[in-house]
């Protein structure tokens, strides 16, 4: 059995945002005057930081809008969106023909990101070879040793299987190769930060867009997992992030919809650390 590690955040629990004023008066905010009522969000860990700063600025420009984000991983957006529990569901991939046909989904691309593989900062392997990532998640490889490092266990990360970023790193890194039972199982893209942060040994994969300095990225033959490098094509495993409604998006929704995809959407976007898909 997989042993699971659960670390609760405030960012994933159901909750409308503090307000800060951001580009007051910008023109595509206009799209959200006369509204009123609640939009409801949930799915992709991933998407947080964007979806959080948008709701932020679209409720300073009009109070008369409240706009609840949740996290929950890519299934559980296809889940509650399908099941009509909220208004948009994110996803960290793209939805599979049997889910499309199933909920009556419609999906709308905002942002490319990268899934990255990370170690401790004290960790001194920098670099791994794809055939060594494979072989560490299936637990072939159990020693930092094998790999450069120290004379000290691995400590395997990995994600759920509903989750959008496990996924599409277990296609693109592992070749859909094996993860280990004996690896902790982490329910969000900020879980994993913390825990690859706290442990020397830990190996783990988390968003692009969530890296920062307290994890260290390792590259894979050579190719480091950054924003740049995913963009011109180097980095392999990206993914498109996704927003979903069941059948057309409300009023509301469509907004939020346009906005995102539109010139302050894709700064937002590329503020925190992904990039737009109209780059």
């Amino acid at each position: 059995m997989f042993r699971r590690i659960t670390f609760v955040f405030c960012c994933l629990c159901m909750a409308v945002f503090s307000i800060q004023p951001v580009w007051a008066g910008s023109s595509d905010l206009s799209a959200f005057d006369g509204l009123s009522g609640r939009l409801t969000i949930a799915g992709g860990t991933a998407h947080i930081p964007v979806m959080k700063q948008a709701a932020r600025q679209i409720m300073e420009h009009n109070p008369d809008i409240a706009i609840t984000v949740a996290g929950g991983g890519s299934g559980v957006g296809v889940q509650k969106v399908g099941a009509g529990l909220v208004d948009i569901g994110n996803t960290g991939r793209a939805l599979s023909d049997e889910e499309r046909d199933k909920f009556g989904l419609k999906s709308y691309a905002f942002a490319v990101d990268g899934v990255g593989l990370a170690v401790h900062p004290d960790n001194p392997v920098n670099n791994l070879k794809k055939n060594q990532v494979k072989a560490i998640f299936a637990g072939e490889i159990g020693s930092w040793k094998q790999v450069g490092g120290a004379d000290r266990q691995i400590n395997l990360y990995t994600r759920d299987e509903a989750s959008g970023t496990r996924s599409v790193f277990w296609k693109k890194a592992l070749d859909k190769g094996p993860v280990a039972v004996e690896a902790n199982v982490i329910q969000s893209n900020g879980a994993m930060k913390v825990a690859i942060s706290r442990d020397p040994d830990a190996i783990g994969y988390l968003s692009i867009g969530h890296m920062d300095d307290s994890v260290s990225g390792v590259a894979i033959d050579g190719v480091s997992p950054t924003r740049e490098k995913a963009k011109d094509g180097s980095y392999p495993v990206v993914r498109k992030l996704y927003m979903n409604t069941k059948g057309e998006p409300g009023k509301l929704a469509r907004a939020f919809i346009d906005y995102l995809q539109g010139p302050r959407g894709a700064q937002i976007v590329s503020e925190n650390g992904f990039i737009s898909v109209g780059q």
